[in-house]
């Protein structure tokens, strides 16, 4: 078949052309150009019909051209292969995924990173002999698959940003990890040593190929390896972990030597040891939900610190988090656009009350200070009493450290205090600087506090505000009492500022309590009630005025006060100007606190 088209077309484009039409008609094709006799390029079809090849004029007549090789069967066979482990584990536990409510791994990893987002990955032929016994010509077989042996690692995109990544296939024997896996694993960790980028772990595993734990158990570079590098990567890359399924035992290792754990509700679980494992060990029976699921690590362990209601969602809380961070220690975290305040500051004075004692909600003060739509609160069900949360001021990344007024008064308990103190050392290890926001009365006391450990939690707190190295920006909002100042980064703590609003105090204690240790004789040798009454109010009266926020401007304890309204204004102002500010620690190995 002999057709013409415009001599303008380029070489390629006449080969293109002449083997689609080959293909087409499943004839021969020779293309001249139009209104001449020069022969463009030309083609044939082979038995099925596809153009076999082409030939250019200027070949030299010696066939196809170097580029229009076709791929050999040894290359049509990898690609077999290569489908056959995207598949996963046996199809009956695929099947059992969509009653589980959960994705296939694949499909996850579409999911977080789209079409193009995966931009490769690591050991997918991971213990390939294991379940083709016959090697790559045999049949595989299909009862014990094992492709990728369970565990996925590579690089992606997320969130225009590039990280390192791993995920379990479920389906492939729950989700276990056994040697190579585990061989993947630590690559995909010292990996990320080298690049200085961003871990993202994607969790579903049951643990340890218990049937298989000889050569990763105990060796050298075996599982245990991984928490050495869990402990090396801390506070050099963000690590990121999301848990989709029952991590039990060494996997549960992971989501807590991560910076930020999300869970999935009614999906997911981490604990030391399996409901049937406790109670062969302690007699108790208990369920895994009961035993460790999102409730129990977001309320009482404090080990969550986001809850998804399900896969979407937790892939929306961590594009949000990883907006916060910077892909590692040495680089600032990302700004962005700044926005107005979702709420007026004019209305931040008529929020806080004048009485130390009442309570409001201190979002309803965040809210008027940083960017609309910024906040990510982190563990907000465990320790409520204060608030640690990411937001933005003018586009600029912060921690926020406040006291919850409408939470147990504000008071310091040691969950919170272990709460903020991990928040603050997050914060000051990626270069994210701190806002203190105080209303407290201090430290709770009492019998049971104390054996919860409330001067270790609370050391630790003090301890890591007295570290960071990030500019840090002390508000006092009302009551500053007790060591709650020091933990709040009062004066004594190196804040780049201390300012107070109208409404603040600081104190050892509070009015009330100052006057029933110091004065409680006195008045009680006062007979007449009205009169005891008429001197408890002048002694109280007297007594805030010596710790009124004026009284400490004037003798320079703070920095200054400023109207409310202007407060959002004025942080901004400051965590611009001290944005380079350096701080050297005392020269020493590390502190011996945490």
């Amino acid at each position: 078949m002999e057709l013409r088209i415009n001599d303008t077309a380029t070489e390629q484009e006449a080969q293109a052309i002449a083997r689609a039409l080959a293909s087409h008609f499943g004839d021969d094709v020779e293309l001249y150009a139009t209104g001449g006799d020069e022969l463009l390029a030309s083609a044939s079809p082979d038995a099925s019909g596809t153009a076999a090849g082409a030939s250019a004029a200027g070949d030299g007549g010696t066939g196809a051209a170097a580029d229009d090789l076709e791929p050999t069967e040894r290359e049509a066979r990898l690609w077999s292969e290569i489908e056959d482990v995207l598949e996963g584990g046996p199809e009956k536990y695929r099947e059992r995924l969509s009653e589980q409510g959960k994705l296939f791994v694949r499909d996850r990893l579409d999911l977080w990173f789209g079409e193009d987002g995966l931009r490769f990955e690591d050991g997918k032929f991971a213990n390939f002999d294991a379940w083709h016994p016959d090697g790559r010509d045999g049949e595989a077989d299909s009862g014990n698959r094992l492709p990728a042996d369970g565990l996925i690692t590579g690089a992606a995109e997320f969130e225009g940003r590039d990280i390192h990544f791993m995920a379990n296939d479920f389906t492939v024997k729950a989700g276990s990890m056994a040697e190579k896996g585990v061989e993947k694993f630590l690559r995909m960790q010292q990996r990320a040593l080298k690049t200085g980028r961003p871990v993202l772990y994607l969790m579903d595993s049951s643990g340890g190929r218990i049937d298989q734990q000889t050569g990763f158990f105990a060796n050298r570079e075996g599982i245990g390896k991984y928490y050495y590098n869990h402990s090396m990567l801390s506070g050099r890359v963000p690590q990121i972990c999301v848990l989709y399924g029952p991590c039990i035992a060494g996997a549960a290792y992971t989501p807590v030597f991560a910076d930020f754990t999300v869970m999935v509700r009614d999906m997911s679980a981490m604990a030391i040891a399996s409901p049937r494992m406790v109670e062969m060990v302690t007699g108790e029976e208990i369920d895994l939900q009961d035993l460790g699921g999102p409730d129990v690590h977001a309320r009482h362990s404090g080990s969550a610190d986001l809850i998804a209601e399900d896969e979407e969602h937790a892939r929306e809380l961590v594009a949000k988090l990883i907006g916060y961070l910077p892909n590692n220690a040495d680089e600032k975290p990302p700004r962005s656009e700044g926005k107005a305040p979702a709420r007026s500051p004019e209305g931040i004075d008529a929020v806080v009350p004048q009485e130390p004692n009442r309570g409001y909600d201190m979002f309803d003060v965040i809210e008027r200070i940083v960017d609309a739509g910024s906040v990510l609160e982190l563990r907000p069900e465990y320790g409520p009493e204060i608030v640690t949360a990411f937001a933005r001021i003018d586009g600029r990344p912060i921690g926020i450290v406040a006291n919850q007024p409408s939470q147990r008064a504000g008071a310091i308990f040691p969950d919170a205090a272990e709460k903020a103190a991990e928040f603050i050392w997050t914060c000051d290890a990626y270069d994210i600087p701190l806002l203190y926001l105080c209303d407290t009365p201090g430290f709770m006391a009492g019998s049971q506090v104390e054996k919860d450990g409330i001067l270790e939690q609370g050391k630790k707190m003090i301890y890591a505000t007295s570290s960071a190295t990030v500019p840090k920006q002390s508000v006092v909002v009302r009551k500053a009492y007790g060591a709650g100042i020091y933990a709040m980064s009062g004066p004594a703590y190196d804040p780049e500022s201390v300012i107070g609003l109208p409404s603040g105090e600081i104190a050892i204690m509070g009015p009330e309590a100052a006057i029933n240790a110091v004065y409680a004789n006195k008045l009680a040798a006062i007979d007449d009630e009205d009169e005891r009454k008429r001197k408890e109010q002048e002694l109280r009266e007297e007594y805030r005025e010596d710790i009124d926020v004026h009284r400490m401007a004037s003798e320079v304890v703070i920095d200054e006060i400023v109207p409310p309204s202007t407060l959002r204004t004025e942080l901004e102002e400051r965590f611009a100007f001290y944005e380079t500010v350096e701080k050297d620690l005392p020269s020493k190995k590390h502190g011996t606190i945490l």
